[in-house]
């Protein structure tokens, strides 16, 4: 079954197949290139790289209209429970989380992680298997060598992968990062979103990969 991948923009997606829809770091409101309101997503199901505000964005909202299972690090989950939200699953690196359509696997990020001058745990990459698609979703980070490692052991078939700089990798060192990984298709996110972060995705080109650009709003259908 294929998998509807909609970029909600900035890092966020929704990612659906049969009954489930995923919302990835779902940072709508106060997002100026986003398409979507948090009503027009009603997801099932969220999964956070970490709690900074701009991928953290509307999960109180969404939990809280839609009951849907939270998926992030041990303090993210903490914190959301001291608001009433005890729909949670949390992980943290290393451990992977059974889902319906597949599982969920935590991986290391280089960044930082906090809401409201809260500590939020580490800040997390993601590995989503949905019917048999697996996609690396590499939240906020730097490059590191260990991506070589994740791309081997869990085959990608998507590496969505911050190009932005300043806060995470630019197009030089994403370029790098996915030619360790060796997706089947690399997705350029986290730029664009504010002038600190301009980029030009023409200039992530890793060598033998497949690059998908997509803009706020497009959908698109995978497998």
């Amino acid at each position: 079954m294929p998998i509807k991948i909609t970029y909600l923009g900035h890092s966020g997606f929704l990612l659906e197949t049969g009954p489930h829809r995923l919302a990835v770091d779902p940072f709508l409101t106060g997002n100026p290139l986003a398409k979507h309101t948090p009503e027009d997503i009603a997801p099932t199901g969220i999964a956070l790289t970490h709690g900074h505000a701009d991928h953290f964005g509307d999960t109180i909202a969404l939990a809280k209209a839609h009951n849907c299972t939270v998926f992030a690090a041990f303090e993210i989950t903490e914190y959301l429970q001291t608001l009433g939200i005890d729909n949670v699953s949390p992980g943290n690196p290393g451990g992977s989380i059974k889902t319906e359509p597949g599982y969920i696997a935590f991986t290391q990020a280089f960044h930082s992680s906090s809401f409201d001058g809260r500590y939020m745990g580490m800040p997390c990459g993601l590995i989503i298997n949905m019917n048999g698609v697996t996609i690396y979703h590499a939240g906020d980070t730097g490059l590191f060598s260990d991506m070589k490692l994740i791309g081997e052991i869990y085959k990608p078939d998507i590496a969505m992968l911050p190009i932005g700089d300043r806060f995470t990798m630019g197009p030089a060192l994403a370029t790098r990062a996915a030619e360790m990984i060796q997706p089947k298709v690399a997705v350029p996110i986290h730029y664009n979103t504010w002038p600190p972060i301009e980029q030009n995705p023409a200039d992530f080109k890793p060598k033998g990969i497949k690059v998908k650009v997509l803009n706020p709003g497009d959908e698109w259908n995978y497998g």
